[in-house]
C-alpha cells in the first residue's frame, strides 16, 4: 500500500475508493461533494491530492494528468449545477428542515453566513472550504442568485479545484519528502482545508 490514512472511516479512505472505484469513483465522489447535501461527510480533497499522487505512480490510476483534471473539473462544476437547482426548487422547506443525523441547520447557516459575507465570489472561495463547498451551491440556488453568474463562478472555482488540488497531488507526489510523509500531508490538508 502507497498510501494508508487513519483521517475517517476506512472506506472513505481515499486510496481505497480509487483502487475500488477508479476514476468513475472520483467523478461521483466529487460530484456528490459538490451537488448533493449529504456529500460534506465525503473526501474531496484528500481524494483529489491522492489521485494526483496515483497519477503520477501509475498506481489504480493510468489517465493523463489533462484528462484527470478536464473530467474532475466536469464532475466539480455539474455536481454544483445539481445544488444550485435543488437549491433553487427547495430551498425555502430546506431552510425550515429540522436538524437529522446527517442534516444539519448549522452547516447551512455557515454556508449562508459564508455566501453573504462574499457574495458571487464565495462560489470559487467555498470550493476550498469542505462542508461550506457542499452547501453553498444551495444557498445561491435558493437566493435566485442570477444563472449565469453563478455558471461562471462555479466553472471558474470547479476548475481551479479540480485541477489545482489534483496537479498538486501530482507534483508533490514525485517529491521524496511527501512520499515519504503522505499521511502526515494528507492530515495536514485536511486541516488547512
Amino acid at each position: 500500500r502507497m498510501i494508508t490514512t487513519s483521517l475517517g472511516p476506512s472506506y472513505l479512505d481515499p486510496e481505497r475508493l480509487i483502487s475500488t472505484f477508479g476514476l468513475i469513483g472520483i467523478l461521483v465522489v466529487v460530484f456528490a461533494e459538490s451537488g448533493l447535501l449529504v456529500g460534506f461527510v465525503l473526501p474531496g480533497d484528500s481524494l483529489l491530492f491522492t489521485a494526483g499522487l496515483l497519477v503520477a505512480g501509475g498506481t489504480y490510476l493510468h489517465q493523463p494528468l489533462w484528462l484527470m483534471c478536464l473530467l474532475v473539473s466536469i464532475a466539480a462544476v455539474a455536481g454544483d449545477q445539481f445544488g444550485y437547482a435543488f437549491g433553487r426548487r427547495f430551498g425555502p422547506a430546506l431552510f425550515r428542515r429540522p436538524d437529522s443525523r446527517l442534516f444539519k441547520q448549522e452547516n447551512l447557516t455557515r454556508a449562508r453566513e459564508f455566501f453573504a459575507r462574499y457574495g458571487a465570489r464565495s462560489i470559487v472561495l467555498a470550493r476550498f472550504v469542505p462542508i461550506v463547498r457542499t452547501f453553498t451551491p444551495v444557498v445561491a440556488g435558493a437566493s435566485h442568485m442570477h444563472y449565469r453568474t453563478f455558471l461562471v463562478y462555479n466553472a471558474i472555482g470547479g476548475t481551479l479545484w479540480g485541477c489545482g488540488v489534483t496537479t498538486l497531488g501530482y507534483f508533490l507526489g514525485q517529491v521524496r519528502f511527501v512520499k515519504s510523509n503522505i499521511e502526515l500531508i494528507l492530515i495536514g490538508i485536511v486541516v488547512v482545508s
